[in-house]
């Protein structure tokens, strides 16, 4: 063989092996800290299947804070279906529903033609997720109990999205705002809380829950000792036994809040020697920004501050996401 033919199969030898090099690394996506290419990963707290060299366009979301998370990421074109319970922002109002948060419509998201699903690590959506996976859809699977999952969970959906740094810049400013009251009020008495979940039966919130954190963030401690289960039920003797000074109590929905006020304190009256009742210290406060693991959970901390604090400025400094 002539050196001639020699190195014109050299070039194009090299010039193969570059392009499958090039191919390889993946082309920049306009976050400029992502990369597009294949990748699966398995974690301890999330799961998750991304298989497409593209960021999806077409979005389900299958919670409440989810969407919310979505919509303050900027992602609010590419959400084509929410579950029922998605109230906030607005504009999750307008997109279409594929069933409850405990129940999903699986024909319902199928319908939507989705390429990526996003949903929460317990039963009833686990079994969706697996029914959605074998039938071939991306499905990103998060475990959202504590604030570092939550925040652990915004940088997984921006890394899915392709909204890596502002997803960072999210998760950093909601630990700052956090850290800014813990810093306010570490230093105070602390306040024992009762956490009331439901009150017949009375079920309370326990120490191994993110409403726990909260509590403690604001400057409280919850009167309930270490209990087995997370939000356990208890008996007269039990809340006698805890004594705590302030009663919180999520609305039943954000409407009639007064009205809940005035039921809770007729409720509540019938303990008349419990601290919380003497000093006229229970509160029934707007349920979304203290129950939902969202971006507004630093708003929720602030209110649980103000219930401990009244007579103290509890706003921690505002930081746009």
């Amino acid at each position: 063989m002539s050196k001639m033919k020699l190195l014109i199969l050299s070039t194009i030898a090299i010039a193969c092996l570059t392009g499958l090099i090039i191919i390889s690394r993946g082309r920049k996506h306009p976050d400029s800290s992502c990369v597009v290419r294949d990748v699966y990963r398995e974690k301890k707290n999330t799961q998750y299947a991304i298989r497409n060299t593209r960021y999806a366009n077409r979005i389900v979301s299958l919670a409440p804070n989810l969407t919310e998370i979505l919509f303050a990421l900027g992602l609010a074109e590419r959400i084509v279906a929410v579950s029922s319970g998605s109230d906030y922002p607005a504009g999750a109002a307008g997109k279409n529903k594929v069933g409850t948060f405990w129940q999903p419509n699986t024909e319902a998201v199928i319908a939507s033609r989705p390429d990526l699903v996003i949903t929460l690590a317990f039963e009833q959506q686990k079994s969706v997720a697996e029914s959605l996976k074998r039938l071939g859809y991306e499905v990103l699977t998060l475990k959202i109990e504590k604030i570092d999952e939550l925040l652990t969970a915004i940088r997984e959906i921006g890394a899915a999205t392709g909204y890596k740094q502002r997803a960072e810049q999210m998760a950093k400013n909601i630990s700052n705002r956090l850290n800014d009251l813990q810093l306010k009020f570490g230093l105070t008495d602390r306040v024992k809380v009762l956490w009331v979940v439901q009150t017949e039966p009375l079920r309370v919130a326990g120490r191994n829950t993110f409403i726990n954190e909260l509590i403690e963030l604001a400057g409280g401690e919850n009167a309930i000792a270490a209990t087995i289960g997370r939000y356990p039920a208890i008996g007269t003797e039990e809340l006698l036994a805890c004594g705590p000074e302030v009663i919180i109590q999520p609305a039943m929905g954000t409407g009639n809040i007064r009205q809940q006020q005035e039921a809770a304190e007729v409720f509540w009256g019938r303990w008349a020697n419990l601290p919380a009742v003497k000093n006229n210290r229970i509160y029934v406060v707007e349920p979304d920004t203290v129950l939902r693991l969202g971006p507004r959970l630093p708003q929720g901390a602030e209110l649980i501050a103000g219930c401990l604090h009244p007579k103290r400025n509890v706003n921690s400094k505002k930081i746009s996401n």
